[in-house]
């Protein structure tokens, strides 16, 4: 998620605890990645609808990182 910006969120986790919502973020979007991933390869069935709502969730959760991350960069001049 988000490669482009890998220094910034290496930084972020390692300073844990003030970033704990951005963390929890992060997480869930690997979750739901993985979780599509195996949808996608046919390890796990869903529904369309299930898939495209797992889909939407990781999306929300990228942009809410997004956002987060421009406001940690611009917080410490990275």
């Amino acid at each position: 998620m988000l490669h482009e910006y890998r220094d910034i969120i290496t930084h972020m986790k390692e300073t844990g605890n003030e970033n704990a919502h951005f963390l929890r973020i992060f997480n869930k979007h690997n979750e739901l990645d993985d979780n599509i991933t195996k949808a996608e390869n046919g390890d796990v069935i869903l529904t369309d609808m299930e898939l495209e709502t797992l889909k939407k969730e990781k999306l929300m959760l990228k942009d809410e990182a997004y956002g987060l991350i421009l406001k940690y960069k611009k917080e410490h001049n990275l």
